[in-house]
């Protein structure tokens, strides 16, 4: 059986996306990649020297077979998903009117990863992982789906894997409502809790950065760490908190993956057991390396790459208790 670090399950679809900026309506080229937020996060650490499994069910059609070959050709290891016959493979179209200005279209309802079910999970294949990584799309794309996240979290708690959560809201997929509740559901059970600020926000209606951590930390033993853009991140254990400059970006090309960048640099400093501050700090670079270049994968660097691009010192801003 192949021997992962990291197991990570959700729904990655075909992307196009145009080369040129302007509406949709008037483009008539459309480039073919992948596109998933879990999918990214796995090759994402791939690359950073980290073996992965990923889950998914995949419509048994080109689109499909073309979406496994890619994530296996980066490493990743796909023998856990499945074919079906039952439905497509989900698409997305990407609009860029601007660098800083991306649309994206989904044509994923009623996709093969909605048919995900608990019983496809192979608890002997997940249960070998260190970290379950969980977003909240997953369980957004049917109720089937739902159940087989909880119970990927189950099998995590069951054999002492460390659960990190990062909610990646789509209020396209689901109600507001639904969303919150779900969310503070998987964020009960996760041990690091990776929100953007507007999602820190919905998820505890604070306002404020800290207070934001403060509700989602609770009485509990989590890592909290919020994407704060440009300005970088925020980290706070029982022990430690402190602000994390981001690193500038002189060109925007394409922010969308820049948070699953974050993500996967936050796993591979934990793995490494490096101090959180690093952690954070790289991560912080990663994003900023993925919004400079098109695509949501190709920007995701080596750890040697990313490590020559932190060389210059970012500052860090201790924060007093």
């Amino acid at each position: 059986m192949y021997e992962i670090e990291v197991f990570t399950l959700g729904e990655t679809m075909v992307l196009f996306q145009p080369e040129q900026f302007l509406p949709m309506e008037y483009v008539h080229q459309f480039p073919k990649s992948i596109g998933g937020a879990e999918s990214n996060v796995a090759i994402g650490l791939t690359r950073l020297g980290h073996s992965v499994g990923w889950f998914s069910k995949l419509g048994n059609d080109p689109f499909g077979r073309y979406i496994l070959k890619n994530i296996r050709g980066e490493g990743v290891d796909v023998s856990s998903c499945l074919l079906t016959d039952d439905a497509q493979t989900g698409l997305i179209f990407k609009e860029r009117l601007t660098p800083e200005d991306v649309n994206v279209y989904y044509y994923r309802k009623y996709s093969a990863a909605s048919l995900m079910e608990e019983t496809d999970l192979n608890e002997q294949y997940i249960a070998q992982a260190k970290i379950l990584h969980i977003t909240g799309i997953t369980p957004a794309l049917s109720e089937s789906c739902y159940r087989t996240v909880m119970k990927a979290i189950e099998i995590a708690k069951k054999n002492g894997m460390m659960i990190v959560f990062d909610p990646n809201l789509r209020l396209k997929l689901w109600s507001a409502e639904c969303a919150k509740n779900v969310f503070n559901e998987i964020a009960s059970y996760a041990d690091v809790i990776l929100p953007g600020l507007d999602e820190g926000q919905f998820m505890t209606g604070m306002v404020e950065v800290e207070d934001v951590a403060d509700v989602l930390m609770g009485d509990s033993d989590k890592t909290i760490i919020i994407k704060l853009g440009s300005k970088g991140a925020y980290y706070q254990t029982k022990d430690e908190k402190a602000y994390i400059e981001g690193f500038p970006v002189k060109r925007v090309v394409d922010p969308v993956g820049a948070g699953d960048g974050f993500a996967a640099g936050i796993i591979s400093g934990i793995l490494r057991q490096e101090p959180l501050r690093l952690v954070v700090k790289r991560a912080n670079a990663i994003g900023a390396m993925v919004v400079g270049v098109d695509g949501d994968v190709e920007g995701l660097p080596t750890l040697s790459t990313v490590e020559r691009f932190m060389e210059p010192t970012g500052a860090v801003r201790d924060v007093k208790r």
